[in-house]
């Protein structure tokens, strides 16, 4: 008889916070526990519209992904997917091109666990996932999953959507120095798609933020416009450019000074690799 192979034991730590369970509480679903809630209660004491915001900048997300697929991008790769809600990035891309193609990648247990429902996608496209570090883009750039499901020699939309801010730089610019190796690996063509929190409109109540992340264990670097906007240098950026993520092309139009910028507090941006 074969040797049984058993699967490794992945501690999800249920006891602590979490940012994926944070935030996908603070979206009204359902994968989070005690200590996620607690934290995401201490958010909205200090900033009520923590909700609201994630949910700008989903729909954000969906907005862009759709508009890239219908300029003939059929390539994408997601790293810091988070913990999956529907309908998620293939389900957008797929549903106007039915062959394209996603990669996520996440180097979170908690989105390991549930990996499998970002991997049904249309039979005629093709979805994977990589557990990678986003802080060693080789982890992600190399990775056999990556290369049987996207072909690099052709333009790949690369999304980071409100990941950045989760990694400091620590004195020495580790997020830009990420992002531009994994530019420097797409072919012109490429497009690139980054949400990122700010406290340029907001700063007391985004200070209190960061101190509640820090307690739970997260550290979170907020940056601001001219920051934000070096992580697209050599690129190409489609209008309105560098904009507050409810403000990028919305599906409707409203009441323009709502919500405020106060409450907005992400940036978002597209941009093409000449």
């Amino acid at each position: 008889m074969g040797e049984t192979r058993e699967e490794p034991v992945v501690d999800l730590r249920l006891d602590r916070a979490h940012s994926a369970r944070i935030y996908d509480w603070l979206l009204g679903g359902r994968t989070h526990f005690a200590a996620d809630r607690e934290a995401g209660r201490r958010i909205l004491s200090v900033f009520p519209a923590a909700g609201e915001a994630c949910r700008m900048n989903r729909e954000f997300m969906h907005r862009a992904v759709a508009h890239l697929a219908r300029e003939g991008l059929t390539q994408f790769l997601d790293i810091g997917t988070g913990i999956p809600t529907s309908p998620n990035l293939h389900e957008i891309v797929q549903g106007i091109s039915p062959t394209a193609r996603v990669v996520y990648t996440d180097n979170d247990p908690v989105v390991l666990a549930h990996a499998a429902a970002l991997l049904r996608g249309r039979p005629e496209g093709r979805t994977a996932y990589v557990q990678a570090d986003v802080t060693v883009a080789g982890s992600v750039l190399e990775a056999p999953q990556l290369h049987a499901t996207l072909d690099l020699r052709r333009p790949v939309a690369l999304t980071l959507n409100a990941l950045l801010h989760f990694v400091p730089d620590d004195g020495r610019d580790r997020a830009h120095a990420v992002v531009e190796e994994l530019k420097a690996a797409l072919p012109g063509g490429s497009a690139l798609v980054i949400t990122h929190g700010t406290s340029d409109f907001s700063p007391p109540a985004m200070s209190r933020v960061t101190d509640v992340y820090a307690r739970a264990g997260t550290p979170l670097q907020l940056r601001g416009a001219a920051e934000f906007r070096r992580f697209f240098d050599g690129w190409e950026l489609l209008e309105p450019g560098v904009t507050l993520a409810h403000r990028w092309r919305p599906d409707r139009s409203g009441d323009p000074g709502r919500p405020t910028a106060a409450e907005a507090v992400c940036y978002a941006a597209i941009a093409r690799k000449p």
